[in-house]
Order: structure tokens, then sequence, then C-alpha cells
């Protein structure tokens, strides 16, 4: 496994990151024995680095997997806190239920722009705050939004990026790829740390994954790639590919045959561009939102581009 130094914080992460929403209640809804199981089987594997939120309610997985683990682990966590309260009942939260005292790294989750930054820079200078005690390392922003990595270029006291990004550009809001690629590469030299998410487009290009890890891969601005895994062959196949080894039939076989369901976020404003799109007609929208048919889905993941909101993934 390949190492890096995340921007100017001094700390040093895998660049396979595990996204453990996965596993979570959210989505794959595994019981904790289970979720917690893969991510210290990760951790065993040497990624060392795990990204939580608030939100995604996993923190009883990683509290359960790091039992009795004596390995260095990086874990970050974000939450939508706006205030200095809100904030701190975040930080606490993450520190009691996954029993570290220090949490690495903490994020503003999902900014847009420096609007929305200004509107949650309170909550922000309380993990300023925290970094002065000790009880973070480094303090930053998640975002799907290419203006929202610009900006945070202009803000000294943002040291970590958790932007969106994959070669298809799922999911990428206010720009495309190839914009998002400059606004990295802008960020990188401003000394951010900076770790990306969705390299799958949410599981919608699971058939084209090598292409899609390849591509995030070769981006050197990229200190750390987060990717979501819920079974002990996802992460050897990823392991692999990270640590730049061939996958051998067995693990990539195995991987193809796990089952995945499509997963609509509950977001969903029930639009409809989705079932337009599936020609298997598995798609209804009821009560505002949009339902897959397992009896009739295909799984292909042509439905999630379409998705403005990006809230469909296969998992």
């Amino acid at each position: 496994m390949e190492y890096r130094e995340l921007g100017k914080t001094g700390i040093r992460v895998s660049r396979l990151c595990f996204g453990v929403l996965t596993v979570g209640p959210l989505q794959a809804g595994l019981p904790i024995d289970a979720g917690a199981k893969v991510i210290r089987y990760a951790l065993e594997n040497g990624v060392s680095f795990l990204d939580t939120a608030q939100y995604y309610k996993t923190y009883p997985y990683i509290k359960q997997a790091l039992k009795r683990y004596s390995g260095e682990v990086v874990l970050a966590s974000k939450s939508y806190a706006y205030t200095r309260e809100m904030m701190q009942d975040a930080v606490e939260e993450a520190r009691k239920e996954t029993g570290r005292d220090m949490i690495d790294i903490f994020l503003l989750h999902e900014q847009e722009s420096a609007l929305t930054i200004k509107g949650h820079w309170e909550a922000y200078e309380y993990l300023l705050e925290c970094k002065q005690k000790g009880i973070i390392r480094a303090a930053g922003i998640s975002t799907h939004t290419v203006p929202a990595v610009l900006d945070a270029c202009e803000i000294p006291e943002i040291d970590v990026i958790h932007p969106l990004y994959n070669y298809k550009g799922i999911g990428i809001i206010n720009g495309d790829v190839n914009k998002m690629a400059q606004a990295i590469a802008a960020a990188a030299a401003a000394g951010k740390g900076i770790y990306s998410m969705k390299p799958l487009g949410g599981g919608n290009l699971l058939a084209e994954s090598r292409e899609a890890f390849d591509f995030v891969l070769k981006n050197s601005n990229l200190h750390s790639i987060a990717v979501g895994m819920k079974t002990l062959e996802e992460v050897n196949m990823n392991v692999l590919i990270f640590s730049g080894k061939d996958v051998p039939e067995s693990i990539s076989t195995k991987v193809k045959s796990i089952p995945r369901k499509v997963h609509f976020e509950p977001w969903c404003t029930g639009c409809g561009k989705c079932a337009n799109m599936c020609t298997a007609g598995a798609i209804r929208i009821e009560n505002g939102r949009a339902y897959a048919d397992p009896a009739h889905c295909r799984v292909c993941g042509y439905c999630g581009p379409v998705c403005s909101e990006f809230c469909i993934k296969i998992i």
C-alpha cells in the first residue's frame, strides 16, 4: 500500500481510504459485527484511513473494528453543524461513539461555496479551537461542487478538502470532471490535503471499475481516495489495485458476483428522469420518490447519471 502526506497537515494516510458509509444503516445495513469485520480486515491489509460522518451512523462499526487494534489509524468525520454548540455536540459524539479521544480530521459536510462556508463559520471556528486543544489534527470541508474547492483554496484555515471526483463527472455540481481536476490542482498548489470521494460514481461505474480507478490513481494531486466497501472480496480487490498489483480472476469474479441493488437516497425529489431512462420499466415514482422493483431491475446503472441530485447509488 502506498502512503502519502495529506497536504501540509503532517498526517500520513494510505492512498486507499475506506468510506465507511457503505457498511452502515443508510446503505448495506450490515450488522455491526459484520461491518466491523470488513473494516478491520482492511486495516490489517494496509488501509490506515477511514472516512465517516455524523449523518452516516457508523461510529459503532468503527469502535468495534478498532478494539484491540494497535496499528495506526487516521479517522475523518464530517458534520452538517452550523453553530458552535452543534459542532461541539458533533465532535463529542464522534469521540464518545468511536472510543477515540482524538478525531484526526473533522470536516464541514457538503459545502457548496464560500457562502455556505461563511454560513457555517461559527461551527468551523469551534473546529479550530479543537485543533489548538489537540482534539482534532486538521479541519476542512467536503463538497460535490467545483466552486467550493476553488473557494476553499483562498481560506488559509482550511487544511483538507474532500471533493467528489470520477472520470465521468457523475455527481459533480457547477462544473465537469475537467474543471474539478483544475480546482483540485489549485488546491494542491495551495497546500491543501485532498482526498477524493465517489471514484465509482456512487456505484454507477462498477462495470468500468478498473478504468475508473486507474483514472483517479493517475491524479497525483489526490493524496488519498475514499472507496466504499462492504465485503472482504471488495477489500482484497481494491487493496491490490491501489498497491499497483494485478487482480486475480478468482477475486474479480467473486466481486462481480456480489449481489447489488439500486438505492435511492432520502433526498430524492421524484422528478422521474430515472424512470424515463429505465428501459426495463423497473423504476416507479410513488409519494414523491423513486423506487426500483428488484424483480425487474437489471442493476445496469443507466439511471444514475441522469439524476441531477446524485441520489441514485448502486450498492
